[in-house]
């Protein structure tokens, strides 16, 4: 906030990741064959991370970096920029490409010092990221750290990981200022009015990152005596997820697993739906429940609201998502709802 060269060199970022998805010139621009370059090793070390979802995380971020967007996001704490620098731990999930983006981007424009442990399943694009703003402004150099050891010398702290691992985060950032991030996962409600329109947009959330995301859809409700069949139909486009062998894989071992076991389940080919109260669904598996009362679902998903985060809906509740947009966060969309430049500001 108190860095308009700062900002700048994110907003020359966004640029690069714009130009890198739509550019046939590759070869022209060295900044572009290096993120090709650092894109080929991500995909390499983690085949979860396809050069299609890739682009889709960099395309996202290419339309929220731009002078407009950043300016108006900051703008409620224009006034509040780190006077004394504080060095903020950033333990950072790898389960989707540049899902700790966010978290780095917020603590940087707010005048702070990362200090960011890299998830083994991601070591590649961030640096690459710290590189290049290095390149547009000198500074970043002494604000940005990455470390696969034990994180020291901090001062506050972000950690996004499971449940598991939040117990730990409790423990070792207890003391200090902190956001801890556990577990959450996305549903959406239908009600048999959707539109085929809506439900091909609903395999977006579900399907995209391979339903790898805290956004993405991962159990739907659906009223009593729901037909899946048109549900189905709209998701067919989507079966190219049986190209990747560690989709197919997962589906495989689950479909086995149930049928094993004798669950009831539906199958259209790469999909398996079961009935299930759980919200987390393994990989190409999708839960569901029946609810007969809109307002008894709607108490239910207020009671489980730290478990949630997203509810794809139209018309149901407040603070719903519209079909498709669940992978398309705004800046102000934070994690778990906590508002990060909010906590920032406060240190």
């Amino acid at each position: 906030m108190a860095y308009p060269e700062h900002l700048r060199a994110f907003v020359q970022l966004g640029a690069l990741f714009n130009e890198f998805c739509d550019s046939d010139t590759i070869e022209k621009n060295p900044w572009l064959q290096k993120l090709e370059a650092a894109v080929i090793q991500a995909e390499q070390e983690n085949k979860w991370y396809t050069p299609e979802n890739l682009r889709y995380a960099m395309q996202a971020w290419a339309s929220l970096l731009n002078e407009d967007a950043l300016t108006s996001w900051l703008a409620p704490y224009s006034t509040q920029a780190a006077k004394t620098p504080k060095r903020v731990a950033l333990v950072m999930a790898g389960n989707i490409p540049m899902v700790g983006f966010h978290d780095f981007l917020s603590v940087l424009l707010s005048g702070h010092i990362v200090v960011g442990k890299l998830s083994s399943n991601e070591k590649v694009l961030l640096p690459f990221i710290r590189e290049f703003l290095i390149a547009q402004a000198p500074e970043f150099e002494e604000k940005i750290t990455f470390t696969e050891e034990r994180l020291g010398d901090f001062e506050a702290a972000i950690a996004t990981g499971s449940t598991n691992t939040g117990r730990y985060f409790d423990y070792y950032f207890g003391k200090y200022p902190n956001i801890i991030r556990k577990n959450r996962n996305s549903v959406a409600v239908l009600t048999g009015h959707e539109t085929p329109a809506q439900l091909e947009a609903l395999g977006e959330d579900i399907f995209r990152y391979f339903g790898l995301g805290c956004r993405s859809v991962s159990k739907l409700f659906v009223p009593e005596g729901y037909n899946f069949d048109a549900f189905y139909q709209a998701q067919f486009h989507w079966k190219t997820v049986l190209e990747h062998h560690k989709y197919v894989n997962n589906y495989d071992y689950n479909k086995a697993v149930y049928l094993m076991s004798e669950n009831a389940i539906l199958d259209n080919g790469f999909l398996i739906l079961k009935e299930d109260p759980q919200y987390a669904s393994p990989i190409a598996t999708l839960f569901y429940e029946y609810y007969s009362s809109g307002s008894d679902l709607k108490e239910r998903l207020q009671q489980d609201a730290e478990a949630i985060q997203c509810v794809v809906a139209d018309g149901f509740i407040e603070n719903e998502i519209a079909f498709g947009e669940t992978q398309s966060p705004s800046l102000t969309d934070y994690a778990d709802g906590v508002n990060t430049l909010a906590f920032l500001a406060q240190l």
